[in-house]
């Protein structure tokens, strides 16, 4: 029954981590990477749906992002999500595409994206927390129902403690290299 529940912890905290790194990889660094538009929502005749639906994203160069439509009708509807996205980026609808021109980061939006980077990072921080104060809480439950030992009930919180520790570095780990990126942009 432990061993389930420490599966179980390890998978949320593994989707926790996942839905960090996602949010670490929208953040502009300054060089043009395909998944900074990839979930950009656009209204695609009166349905909702992310830009990698519609179109596909590939970076040419280090410095433009092209964006290929599947229907060229939308490429206005494209090219308006990309302007109301709040990513500070330009598009420019050439026909038959939409190509997005990285401009290079000043110091300011260097501070911006830091910020941004350290809040994902607390919100992945609380949210592991909160796996493993659930998981404390479903051992004492299974403690007192099952009339476990005091000593396993410690070694399983002592193990639900390594992976809090080992996933809060894996975010602090990310952390740190998206910071290294966004300074070197």
């Amino acid at each position: 029954m432990f061993k389930e529940l420490l599966k179980e912890t390890r998978e949320h905290m593994s989707k926790s981590l996942e839905v960090f790194e996602e949010n670490l990889a929208t953040l502009r660094t300054g060089r043009a990477n395909p998944s900074l538009l990839e979930h950009l929502k656009v209204d695609y005749y009166g349905t909702v749906m992310p830009l990698n639906q519609i179109a596909s994203i590939s970076a040419p160069d280090a410095r433009t992002l092209l964006v290929q439509a599947w229907d060229q009708n939308a490429l206005p509807l494209i090219e308006k999500a990309i302007r109301d996205a709040d990513l500070g980026l330009n598009p420019s609808n050439q026909g038959d595409n939409i190509f997005v021109n990285i401009p290079t980061l000043t110091s300011e939006r260097r501070k911006e994206i830091t910020k941004a980077a350290h809040n994902y990072a607390e919100e992945a921080r609380v949210a592991v927390r909160n796996i493993r104060r659930d998981a404390l809480h479903k051992i004492k439950k299974i403690a007192d129902e099952e009339h476990v030992s005091e000593d396993n009930v410690k070694r399983v919180e002592e193990n639900v403690q390594e992976l809090t520790d080992e996933f809060i570095g894996k975010i602090n780990e990310a952390l740190a290299a998206k910071e290294k990126d966004i300074a070197s942009e």
